[in-house]
Formats: C-alpha cells, structure tokens, sequence
C-alpha cells in the first residue's frame, strides 16, 4: 500500500478535519473543567508523513526534553494518540489540575499520576468522539508517561520503521493565564489509514444525505 492509495481528496480532508476538530474541542472542554481556565487550540492539521518526519514537525518547535502521556486505540482503525508537553511545562499543568496550594515536593510526587490521569481523560474525550462520529467504537489502552525527545516519544514498541508512512494529526493548545502548551498527535499506519478513508467517506455521504 501506498501514499497514492489512502490520499484524501480536498472534500476527504475538510471532513476528516471536522472530525478531528469536533473531537479536540471535546477533549478541550475537558481540560478546561479541570484546570479552571480557557483552552485555546489551533487548527488541526493533517499529513501523510514518514514517522521521522512526523517527530521532527515536534522536534522543530521543541528544542528541550518531552514529555507525553500515550494510549494506543484499537478498532475500526488503530494507532497512537499522545497529549505531548515540554517537560518545563508539565508540572505547571499537574499544579493547574491539582491546586496552587500542593507544595513543590508532593507536587513532584504526584507529577506521575496526575499526568497518566489527566491525559487519559483529554484523549478518551477525543477519540471516543471522533469514533461516535464515525458510528464505530474504539477500544484505548491505559496510559503510558514517557519522556524524551520528538522522535523517542513517537518510536513504536513493536515497530520501529522510521521510514514508514503515518497519518499524522497535530493541534497546538495552550492554557489562556497559565503558561501550559502543548500538542495533541495521532499516528495511524497506512491499513488504518485505508480503513479511516471509507470511514470517513462513509460520514461524508451521511451529511451530504441529511442536508439533502
């Protein structure tokens, strides 16, 4: 299979979008009640890129050590979703969920949990939305707290094919009054990638037919 077998038309493209947006600003909301604060997120955007370049896309904005919270989702189509901060920035966001009041040491201490925790609900908000859209169900993994550079976080357990072809999902957020930033990535190998397109055309042929 190649990159000319699952590209997606400029209507393929803007429906999946809508989808992945829906899905993040669900996750959003999420984050929101937790940490008491508006979520701000960009555009998501969409590529079909080698897994090396999909971690230099990171690499290029992030020169320090990462930090990220990673759920493998399996169903009608499979991959890895991860909440990635610069490490900098993730106790600022275990202090936003937790409270200003929780000094450094246990702060440290609960650094951990509250990340697995707080990354588990964001990504279950997210793909379980994009999967009720897509009228399928998908089944995630529990969450894993890795830390490293762009391409350490994006290396696969069971595969490590730096040359292979992902689909590759990003949207930058931050949180407005708290200096929290990060990004929210899928990857889907090419299969999934395929299985994703007829789903996808399949939601664009519900809408099209309701608007009618």
């Amino acid at each position: 299979m190649s990159k000319d077998d699952i590209s997606l038309d400029e209507l393929e493209r803007d429906a999946l979008t809508e989808v992945v947006n829906i899905g993040v600003s669900r996750a959003a909301s999420s984050l929101r009640k937790m940490v008491g604060r508006q979520v701000l997120l960009s555009v998501p955007a969409v590529e079909i890129v080698t897994q090396a370049a999909a971690a230099a896309l990171i690499g290029q904005r992030e020169s320090e050590e990462l930090v990220a919270v990673r759920q493998q989702f399996e169903g009608a189509f499979s991959g890895r979703a991860l909440l990635i901060f610069p490490e900098t920035k993730s106790l600022e966001l275990v202090r936003a969920v937790v409270g200003d009041d929780v000094g450094a040491d246990h702060l440290a201490e609960m650094e951990g949990e509250a990340l697995s925790e707080t990354g588990n609900v964001i990504l279950n908000n997210c793909l379980g939305t994009m999967a009720n859209m897509l009228r399928r169900s998908l089944k995630m993994s529990l969450p894993e707290v890795i830390r490293g550079t762009g391409v350490q976080l994006f290396e696969s357990s069971e595969r490590s094919d730096k040359d292979a072809l992902v689909l590759f999902l990003y949207i930058n957020f931050s949180v407005h009054e708290r200096d929290i930033r990060g990004y929210l990535a899928m990857l889907m190998d090419l299969p999934s990638m395929a299985a994703l397109k007829v789903l996808i055309g399949d939601f664009i042929a519900r809408v099209t037919e309701d608007v009618g």
